[in-house]
């Protein structure tokens, strides 16, 4: 793994092929007070059409992800972005993607369509929606789209490639890595991985977990784990993939019940 530091925190890391011709696009952020890094990614599916899955960070990572993007694949072969949600952190270089990639159409769900052409300034001819449960055609394959359990936005889809089974799970699985990061979670220490699901779905992701009905909910987590992915990759997580998928889930549906720990600033002002 090549790794290049930048200002502010942030850490510049190469694309990384988790299978073939799947390349997860890589940013990562240190935060709280830089004890821990976050993961910022995005994926490029080079398919008969290609596809580019979320847009990556604003304006701090833009270089460096277009530089990314853009010498794995030829900017005019970009037939699909499929955004799996609209916040800054997955649709942040949109409207540069589309100005370089002008055989591209926006891939939304039907409800986050309006707001995305009117934020983005997206004729609505470039847009195609596809819900939850919906496929997208790509030439050499029918990617999925399959809303994980958790998430922050109601227009959220994760995609599933059936073809190398991996699955871009959007905001779920979320999980802090060391100062310095790693690939894979089982390259994360067992209770830093658990704690840290834990803590980023409770305290930043989805604070509605501890008012859903669990048994609805496991149900949900088993649907998703029936898919049979063999590898997930996420927006802020490190690959999953072996025996630790199985991990994965498991942590994924005992998180209505988990008791998050306390947010890190208040530890500090606690004990000043």
């Amino acid at each position: 793994m090549t790794t290049l530091h930048g200002g502010a925190g942030h850490v510049r890391q190469e694309p990384l092929e988790v299978a073939p011709e799947t390349f997860r696009i890589r940013a990562v952020h240190r935060n709280l007070g830089g004890t821990v890094s976050t993961n910022m990614n995005s994926l490029l599916i080079r398919s008969a059409e290609p596809v580019i899955v979320d847009t990556g960070m604003v304006v701090t990572d833009r270089e460096a992800w277009l530089e990314d993007v853009f010498t794995l694949v030829e900017p005019r072969r970009v037939r699909w972005i499929f955004l799996t949600h609209d916040d800054d952190d997955h649709a942040g270089n949109l409207t540069e993607a589309l100005e370089l990639c002008p055989n591209a159409t926006v891939v939304t769900s039907w409800a986050g369509r309006g707001r995305t052409c009117l934020a983005f300034d997206i004729p609505i001819g470039r847009i195609r929606t596809v819900d939850d449960g919906g496929t997208l055609d790509v030439g050499d394959r029918t990617l999925r789209a399959i809303r994980p359990p958790v998430y922050d936005s109601a227009y959220t889809r994760g995609v599933f490639d059936p073809t190398t089974r991996v699955y871009f799970a959007a905001d779920a699985f979320c999980a802090p890595m060391p100062p310095e990061p790693v690939d894979r979670v089982d390259e994360l220490a067992p209770d830093m991985w658990a704690q840290g699901m834990v803590m980023f779905h409770h305290h930043s992701l989805c604070p509605w977990l501890a008012l859903v009905d669990e048994s609805k909910y496991r149900r949900e987590v088993e649907q998703l784990a029936a898919v049979g992915p063999e590898l997930i990759v996420g927006s802020h997580t490190p690959v999953i993939a072996g025996s630790s998928i199985e991990r994965a889930f498991a942590h994924l549906a005992a998180l209505p019940s988990a008791i998050p720990p306390p947010l890190p600033d208040l530890v500090r002002e606690q004990g000043a």
